[in-house]
């Protein structure tokens, strides 16, 4: 393992997945099982390289706690319901991880031991350096929090040497590259320049608490084949947010 990853820039991740990654754009259904797969298939590559993963997985697929304030449900309760949501979709993860032979942990920050291990930090950090990838699920267990969040604190509890936010654009744009084609890609920005500009990739929150911590975090198109191994190899690729 030590030669394969003797080219790596970072040797211990976090990777956010959002929850829509998982939903099926054809059918509408919560759930791709094909997507879930090639997500396997590029975890399994990265896995080979030597590197230690941690991945945090997003619900909005199946249910998000604060659309449901909308509908009469209290937020606590619907935030209760989204974390629960990203359990489900860290079973997904797993189950087709172990599929392809790698040895994969969900820890729940719900306690529910029937399906997950609770998050414990020196537990999660003895499964990374023995091999196994391991999915956080329900966010960061209590309300208010987003997954981005939950993401920025698990990288800060497990001392993770890179934060990486998987999204479907290649980097951080200065609007939706979506809907303004004259939006521009930053290369690089600060913490402080991505919570002044309110860059909605992700929230103040996150950014904040790994600017406090030195956790580098790079933005990138996850689903752009093996652009997942160009990152860990330090290559450039999408958007770093640094100091």
């Amino acid at each position: 393992m030590a030669a394969r990853g003797s080219a790596l820039k970072y040797r211990r991740i976090v990777l956010k997945l959002s929850g829509e990654a998982f939903q099926n754009r054809r059918d509408g259904s919560s759930l791709d099982f094909a997507v879930f797969a090639d997500m396997a298939d590029q975890l399994c590559r990265a896995h080979r390289l030597g590197v230690q993963i941690g991945i945090v997985v997003g619900g909005g697929n199946i249910f998000r706690g604060l659309p449901g304030s909308d509908c009469g449900i209290d937020r606590t309760t619907g935030d209760a319901m989204g974390m629960l949501a990203t359990v489900i979709n860290s079973l997904a993860l797993q189950s087709a991880l172990e599929r392809r032979g790698v040895h994969t942990r969900v820890m729940s920050a719900i306690n529910m031991p029937a399906v997950a291990e609770p998050f414990i930090r020196r537990r999660a950090v003895r499964h990374l350096e023995k091999g196994r990838i391991v999915i956080f699920g329900a966010g960061t267990g209590h309300p208010f929090f987003t997954t981005d969040t939950a993401a920025a604190l698990r990288a800060s509890e497990i001392e993770a040497g890179a934060l990486l936010k998987a999204t479907k654009v290649d980097g951080i744009y200065s609007d939706d590259p979506m809907a303004n084609p004259a939006a521009r890609r930053y290369e690089r920005l600060t913490y402080r320049e991505a919570i002044e500009r309110r860059l909605r990739v992700m929230d103040a929150a996150a950014f904040a608490l790994c600017s406090e911590n030195r956790i580098p975090i790079v933005v990138f198109d996850f689903f752009r084949k093996d652009e997942i191994l160009r990152v860990l190899r330090g290559e450039r690729v999408g958007t770093l947010v640094t100091e």
